[in-house]
C-alpha cells in the first residue's frame, strides 16, 4: 500500500504461507545458511528474519501489477518494462521529495561510468564455478559428482537491522547470469497487532514491513548495488 499523506510504503508480508518471493526462515547469524521455518507449526522466535526476493520491473503484460502502469522505460534489452517494487518504490521516494535530484543524479552518474566488464554478472568474483568430477557410488549406483558453487554477496545498510543478499545465478529463460536481489530483515522489524515472538503465525496471516523516513534510503542503496 503507498501511504501518499505520510510518505510511506506498506508491503505485505505473508506469515502462514510461504510464496515463491516471500519467505520466513530461521539463523542466528547472517553469513549461515538460511533453512525454511514452519511457521503454523513451529513457534516463532529471535532467530527468524524475512527473505524477500525484491523485483524492480514487470514486463507490459503484467503491468497491472504495478501501481504505476502507464510509467514505462525501455530495457537494455530492448523490452518495453513498467516500474514494478524497487524502481516504483524508487519512483515514490522521489515524488515525496524523500530522495533528492541530487542523489538521484549522483546515483545515475555513478552507474554510467561502470564498464559492461565490470558489473555483477560479468565480474570474476562472481564467477559460478563447478568443482572437477569424482566418482561417487549411491544405492549402489554410479555417478560422476561435482558441485556447483553460487556466488552470493551481502550488503550491510549500516545502522539498520536488515541486510541486501544478492546470489548469482543462471538465467531461467536465457543464456547467461543475473544477479538476484533479496532483502532480508529480522520479523521484528515487521508491523504485526501482536508479538510474533513465541507464537505460531495464525492461519493466512499476513504483517508489514514499512518503508518510511526511518529506512527509506535502502532503496535508493538497492538500486546502486543490483546495477553495479
Amino acid at each position: 500500500m503507498f501511504d501518499r499523506e505520510n510518505k510511506r510504503i506498506l508491503v505485505d508480508i505473508p506469515l502462514a504461507t510461504p510464496t515463491g518471493k516471500i519467505r520466513v526462515k530461521s539463523r542466528s547469524m547472517f553469513y549461515q545458511y538460511g533453512n525454511p521455518h514452519a511457521t503454523r507449526s513451529v513457534p516463532l522466535g529471535q532467530d527468524n528474519y524475512v527473505e524477500w526476493q525484491i523485483g524492480y520491473d514487470v514486463e507490459e503484460k503484467k503491468k497491472d501489477i504495478s501501481s504505476l502502469p502507464n510509467i514505462s522505460f525501455i530495457a537494455y534489452n530492448g523490452k518495453k518494462k513498467i516500474l514494478y517494487e524497487l524502481s516504483e518504490y524508487l519512483y515514490y521516494f522521489y515524488a515525496w521529495d524523500m530522495i533528492t535530484p541530487s542523489e538521484l543524479d549522483q546515483t545515475i552518474e555513478f552507474l554510467s561510468k561502470l564498464e559492461e566488464v565490470s558489473l555483477l554478472s560479468n565480474h570474476p568474483d562472481c564467477e559460478i564455478t563447478r568443482t572437477h568430477p569424482v566418482e561417487k557410488k549411491i544405492n549402489d549406483i554410479s555417478f560422476l559428482g561435482m558441485t556447483l558453487k553460487y556466488p552470493q554477496l551481502v550488503y550491510e545498510f549500516g545502522i539498520y537491522e536488515i541486510i541486501a543478499e544478492i546470489t548469482i545465478r543462471e538465467k531461467q529463460r536465457a543464456v547467461g547470469v543475473q544477479p538476484m536481489l533479496y532483502l532480508c530483515f529480522p520479523i521484528t522489524e515487521l508491523q504485526v497487532s501482536e508479538t510474533l515472538i513465541g507464537r505460531i503465525a495464525k492461519q493466512k496471516e499476513t504483517a508489514q514491513f514499512v518503508i518510511d523516513k526511518s529506512n527509506y534510503r535502502i532503496i535508493l542503496e538497492m538500486v546502486r548495488i543490483l546495477v553495479c
